[in-house]
């Protein structure tokens, strides 16, 4: 099984993907480590000398190496869903799961470093990062419910998350 985790950025697709990653012993990928790897610069250089529609497609080729896994967990970029037909791709290639978490938890999480990577989130202070937030995941929230799961973060920990995702793909 592929499990696709989807979300909004800093929400913790990565950081959990690795957990449930070794909880079952599957491969992990992170499509934005995948670009990184294949463009040979960070995903916000790409950005910013490239374009966001050069990086949108430099993602998607990512996406669909997921495809060559037969079972792995995959952490996408925030924005990778709500790119052109991305949903759509991943609902037919694997299960998707949206963790679901508020502007204020996300910011909660976020380490100056965390910040300080995201092009969008440079320069904000934290009522200018809420505000922003609050829009852009409002923008996104319609494609990311489509997942095929909805993890409420705000309800359980982390580790209970780790928990039910990789008992979920031990039972499927």
């Amino acid at each position: 099984m592929r499990l696709y985790l989807t979300g909004y950025m800093g929400a913790g697709k990565s950081t959990l993907g690795r957990k449930i990653a070794r909880r079952t012993e599957l491969p992990f990928l992170d499509t934005d480590k995948m670009v990184e790897e294949a463009e040979g610069a960070a995903v916000a250089d790409v950005i910013n000398f490239a374009g966001e529609e050069y990086f949108r497609q430099a993602e998607r080729r990512a996406l669909e190496q997921t495809a060559d896994y037969e079972s792995a967990i995959i952490s996408t970029g925030g924005g990778l869903p709500v790119w052109g037909d991305n949903m759509v791709w991943i609902a037919e290639h694997g299960v998707s799961v949206y963790l679901k978490r508020t502007p204020e938890q996300i910011l909660s999480r976020l380490s100056p470093h965390g910040r300080a990577k995201r092009p969008k989130f440079r320069g904000l202070n934290d009522e200018e990062l809420l505000a922003f937030m609050q829009t852009h995941l409002a923008e996104r929230e319609p494609i990311y419910e489509q997942a095929h799961v909805v993890v409420d973060c705000s309800q359980i920990g982390d580790d209970e998350i780790v928990e039910r995702l990789a008992e979920f793909i031990i039972r499927n």
